[in-house]
């Protein structure tokens, strides 16, 4: 069997995914030439030599451009010659039905901003679809894309002396994708499973507390994401690179950070105009997360002002383009913020996590991001299901979950990865039920039984119709930001500006 984060691995710290540009999720093969054209200004020979031989072995085509770097290039590097000259046969068989100029001429003449309107032209960012693989493509630094698992688990509300152990779970069903922050108060406890997993695996996990049923479960959501990633990717499912797993030897510390997504959001009292301050928050936040670089940072939400939002986001690409974060993002940014980064001529955010739900489905704000390549992550739904939650709406909810013989949050998990977004779930570790719904809530979890928990169209549907535009200020959530910044039950972080 595969092992998932052997998967992820291979996908995000490969020498292909070093070395060449991953074709963007939703770029068909015959466009992929035409993305290695007008990106190819930032490479050196080298890479492109690199970048040329893995995508031809992973059967997409390369521009003319990249196919000349590399004969330029392959009599100053050891290579093998006979895999150069197949892949040249490869090309000179397969370039002339995938060029098509005329698309390269109209990328380049619509660019006046980077590579911003070259992703508006030929990449969408949110692809519903019944059945998506466990990873997401989402754009980096130099119009190149790093993986980002699409289930994950949120530390918003954990409290910080169950943190540790939390971390601990979740790792043990297969999740590697971790959304922490600042205000959520509990980077020190998480850091030291972290520590344990990163050095040891997942052997090394402090399970003393658990019980055997309980980590029976785990290991059996861990299994089945494995094993249902590998599905997803043999069939194509989604954004995969590769039709195949790829072959890795020992994972090793290196190994099982490359397959750990890290997500960290910065305070509002982090915001700064001074840029070193900034730099100086997030290099503390590696520092107590034990590890040399984070995945994706983000402005945990746009509620300071125009300036501190802007020196801070432009100091985060700084730390991305240094190599201390592979990614930007954004928390709860509605129209304004983000045509705010656009007026300024900074890259554009890969993530948008939202407070995102089917009562609440921020129609404006995902269809912004989906034409410019924005991928739309949900936040955690601790609120929907309490006393301020919306009642009816969540009977909807309820009905179908005993319908499908799931729980209501496996619902909202399915409901999200069918829309084609991200989601990170959250728990605790206090009781039973708190710590079985980590499993639950795994992408593993939400494929134990295969197409039971599929959401049919006609089910999509009727959790579509639920969009009441249910507020932030009526549902009391607070997540990035406090009660004085609610000004009622129709605030809403998205509406700021």
């Amino acid at each position: 069997m595969t092992n998932y984060h052997h998967v992820v691995q291979g996908l995000s710290s490969s020498s292909f995914q070093e070395n060449a540009k991953p074709r963007p999720h939703n770029v068909p093969n015959d466009n992929y030439a035409d993305l290695v054209e007008n990106e190819y200004c930032g490479w050196n020979r080298r890479n492109a030599l690199a970048a040329s031989t893995a995508a031809l072995a992973a059967g997409f085509g390369v521009s003319p451009i990249a196919a000349n770097a590399a004969t330029d290039v392959a009599t100053e590097t050891v290579v093998d010659m006979a895999a150069i000259n197949a892949a040249r046969a490869k090309q000179s068989d397969t370039l002339p039905m995938m060029m098509d100029m005329n698309k390269i001429n109209a990328a380049r003449s619509s660019s006046s901003t980077g590579s911003t309107r070259i992703y508006k032209t030929l990449s969408k960012s949110i692809i519903p679809m019944k059945d998506p693989s466990p990873l997401l493509a989402i754009r980096s630094a130099n119009g190149e894309f790093i993986q980002i698992p699409r289930v994950g688990y949120s530390f918003y509300k954990t409290p910080a002396d169950q943190a540790a152990r939390c971390t601990t779970l979740a790792l043990l069903s297969g999740i590697r994708h971790l959304d922490v922050a600042t205000s959520y108060g509990s980077n020190p406890e998480i850091a030291k499973s972290l520590k344990k997993y990163l050095d040891i695996g997942l052997t090394g996990l402090d399970t003393k507390e658990e019980k055997p049923e309980l980590l029976e479960v785990l290991d059996a959501t861990r299994t089945m994401g494995e094993q249902h990633a590998k599905t997803t990717i043999n069939s194509g499912a989604g954004n995969s690179i590769l039709s195949e797993a790829p072959i890795v030897g020992s994972a090793g510390r290196r190994g099982r950070r490359d397959a750990l997504f890290l997500s960290h959001k910065l305070s509002n009292p982090e915001q700064s105009t001074d840029a070193t301050q900034v730099r100086r928050s997030v290099k503390a936040a590696i520092a107590t997360l034990g590890c040399s670089y984070l995945d994706m940072v983000s402005i945990h939400s746009p509620l300071t002002d125009k300036d501190r939002r802007l020196t801070t986001y432009q100091a985060l690409l700084d730390l991305r383009d240094s190599g201390f974060v592979k990614t930007v993002g954004v928390c709860n940014y509605g129209l304004g913020p983000l045509q705010e980064i656009i007026k300024a001529g900074l890259d554009l955010p890969a993530v948008n996590q939202l407070e995102l739900s089917p009562f609440n489905a921020h129609k404006d704000v995902v269809e912004f991001c989906d034409t410019y390549g924005i991928a739309v992550s949900c936040a955690a739904w601790s609120k929907l299901s309490g006393a301020d939650g919306p009642s009816e709406q969540w009977d909807v909810v309820a009905k179908l979950a005993a319908h499908k013989k799931t729980t209501k949050a496996q619902i909202l998990v399915r409901w999200a990865l069918q829309k084609g977004y991200i989601c990170v779930p959250r728990s605790a570790a206090a009781s039973k039920v708190e710590r079985m719904a980590i499993a639950e809530n795994s992408y593993g979890g939400v494929n134990l039984d295969g197409t039971n928990f599929v959401l049919t169209a006609e089910e999509m549907t009727t959790l579509d119709g639920l969009d009441v535009s249910y507020k932030a200020g009526k549902l009391g959530r607070r997540d990035g930001w406090e009660d004085s910044d609610v000004t009622g039950p129709d605030w809403d972080p998205t509406d700021f500006m």
